[in-house]
């Protein structure tokens, strides 16, 4: 939402609310700042079911601090969204706005579907007019609201599963430390219910049902509860379906066990030439680069629909191109007019996001595409063409000629 400029001078006028941070510049240690107060607006531990404000270029009694509103500033302001250091993505909206004369930025930070929302690992939610770190009871009321709430399909419960069917040593060993602070693992005393919770695995400590999250990120076997959690996997001897098949695998697992193992057939499927350049020199280059085939698969298992469908994420590699197609049409505020342009991203799986920027399937959120559009015009190979309508994303690589 947008507020209005009599809206906004209210809020920035209004000294105790604990709707309303202040920054007079970027400098120093307000960047950690400003993530710590979006994440604390996005958790909404007062229950407001309003957006929270941010305004850089305002001292702390409202004065201006006559910081200039440049767009590289709006652009770090927005980073706060793609970064990848809070989770799940936060919904935001970054503005320059003129009030009473004076140029400021505006962030606008709405209240998350889907809390607790993490920094670095951490909970970050408002206590009247200040930040602090969630304690174990603000974390409990925040999984509270999450169910309360219309929840994104990804934390909704599978009713025919249950916590025995996730796999508790990669949760404690390898996922939880990633995902939450060291000194809060150390000292926050939960139980494996309520570290599971915390994580949306499940559905609550009081109510063990595992979240289509928790079985796509830790379910020994997926698939029995979510039939298309899975990439199809077909090497033709030819340029369509009907001619002989080299290689056919259905991987399935949970996500990373999928990545992985998607990404060593492909690899073993890449052929690399070797052209002399001059007496002593050869240049090595794929038919295909690997970095662009990883970022193109993982865009899949993230954006794809999970509900509704036993489709699974298919890449089908022919002689001359290859072609990865996924269940779920363009989402939100991407269209098939947009779809592609940096910078215009959104999630129809946010938890999922969440769970692969923990795992490092993510570095960068919005990133994807255009790593892909640059490792392919280095390797020398044409430009990805898309096929999109409202129920299936494909995107063709064709071979490096």
């Amino acid at each position: 939402m947008s507020f209005t400029d009599q809206e906004l001078l209210t809020m920035l006028r209004d000294l105790e609310s604990d709707r309303v941070e202040r920054k007079a510049s970027l400098s120093g240690d307000a960047p950690e700042k400003v993530r710590e107060a979006v994440c604390a607006y996005a958790n909404d531990l007062p229950g407001h079911q309003l957006p929270g404000v941010i305004f850089v270029g305002v001292m702390d009694d409202g004065r201006p601090s006559g910081l200039p509103i440049t767009d590289r500033l709006l652009l770090s302001l927005s980073d706060v969204k793609t970064d990848g250091n809070i989770l799940p993505p936060p919904t935001i909206v970054v503005e320059k706005r003129t009030l009473a004369g004076v140029d400021v930025a505006v962030v606008t930070v709405l209240p998350a579907d889907s809390p607790p929302v993490r920094f670095k690992g951490r909970i970050w939610v408002r206590v009247g007019p200040r930040r602090a770190l969630a304690s174990a009871q603000d974390e409990r009321l925040l999984n509270e609201k999450r169910r309360a709430h219309g929840s994104p399909f990804d934390v909704q419960s599978v009713a025919t599963a249950s916590i025995g069917d996730l796999d508790r040593r990669t949760f404690e060993q390898e996922y939880l430390p990633l995902a939450v602070s060291p000194e809060i693992l150390e000292a926050n005393g939960r139980s494996y219910e309520e570290k599971l919770a915390g994580a949306k695995m499940i559905v609550s400590a009081d109510l063990r049902t595992p979240t289509v999250l928790g079985l796509l990120t830790l379910g020994f076997h997926t698939t029995d509860f979510i039939p298309g959690a899975y990439v199809q996997f077909l090497r033709v001897d030819g340029d369509t379906l009907a001619d002989p098949i080299i290689d056919e695998q259905n991987i399935q697992g949970a996500i990373l066990d999928v990545v992985r193992r998607v990404e060593e057939k492909v690899e073993a499927h890449i052929r690399t030439m070797v052209s002399p350049v001059e007496s002593i020199l050869e240049v090595r280059r794929p038919d295909y680069p690997l970095t662009a085939l990883r970022q193109l698969v993982r865009n899949a298992l993230l954006h794809r629909t999970y509900e509704g469908t036993n489709s699974p994420v298919r890449l089908v590699w022919y002689r001359d191109r290859i072609e990865i197609t996924n269940p779920g049409g363009p989402f939100g505020i991407v269209n098939q007019q947009n779809f592609g342009t940096p910078g215009v991203t959104d999630y129809r799986n946010p938890n999922l996001a969440e769970a692969m920027r923990v795992i490092g399937l993510v570095q960068r959120f919005g990133a994807g595409l255009p790593i892909a559009t640059s490792e392919l015009k280095k390797n020398g190979n044409p430009p990805m063409e898309f096929q999109l309508d409202r129920n299936i994303v494909g995107v063709i690589v064709r071979c490096r000629p």
